[in-house]
């Protein structure tokens, strides 16, 4: 466990020792959780530091219809809603699941809050991780604006290319883990995918995307 955690972005910089000296000195408990199980649900309270040390989970919403959407995956050692940990409304933003068997180390509020005290490293690491959770959140507000699956495709095939120079792009997530990321199914999805094609926007061979026309990319 002390060398997941030393990757952690709350402890990274620390060593083994400096890490073991602390989390004895600190009282926590590691809990396992099954695939499948809920860890937290959407508005439940942020009550402890909680970081992944095996295995990975997802957050996603559920909406009065039943749908779901996958906010994000989470795996070890990534802390989980630590952003949420202080502030007067401290509450988990999504639903919490075990996406397979895994341990998840917990410190309490006030426990952390005298981590942090007693170790600089810690508390400029929370800080720094903190702030990328909220630029993280910012981009994923803005994706989330794109109202068609055609926008959300391109924006995501721009992203990935980064430059003119680039056209062929491997993509990082199964059509089923696309479908879950944009909200939406995978049969409208693959239509989407394929009205591309048709379109000669795009060149869709499994994960390997080719991109025809850049310009109808920007346009969308």
């Amino acid at each position: 466990m002390l060398k997941i955690l030393a990757h952690s972005p709350i402890f990274k910089g620390l060593s083994d020792e400096e890490i073991t000296q602390l989390l004895n000195e600190t009282p926590h408990n590691i809990r396992s959780y099954g695939k499948g199980e809920t860890i937290a649900q959407r508005t439940e309270e942020v009550q402890n530091l909680c970081i992944v040390t095996q295995g990975s989970v997802k957050g996603e919403m559920v909406d009065f219809s039943g749908k779901i959407l996958k906010v994000e995956e989470m795996h070890a050692p990534m802390p989980i809603a630590h952003a949420f940990l202080f502030g007067d409304s401290n509450r988990y933003p999504v639903d919490v699941k075990a996406m397979e068997d895994c341990k998840i180390l917990y410190i309490a509020k006030v426990e952390f809050l005298r981590l942090m005290q007693r170790n600089s490293v810690i508390l400029v690491n929370y800080l720094n991780s903190i702030s990328n959770r909220a630029q993280f959140l910012s981009d994923k507000l803005w994706f989330l604006s794109f109202k068609t699956i055609k926008e959300k495709i391109a924006h995501y095939l721009l992203t990935l290319s980064k430059s003119e120079v680039r056209t062929t792009i491997i993509l990082p997530k199964s059509h089923q883990e696309l479908a879950e990321f944009f909200g939406v199914t995978r049969p409208a999805l693959d239509r989407v995918f394929a009205e591309m094609q048709d379109e000669r926007i795009i060149h869709v061979n499994r994960r390997e995307v080719t991109i025809l026309n850049r310009g109808k990319l920007l346009e969308m």
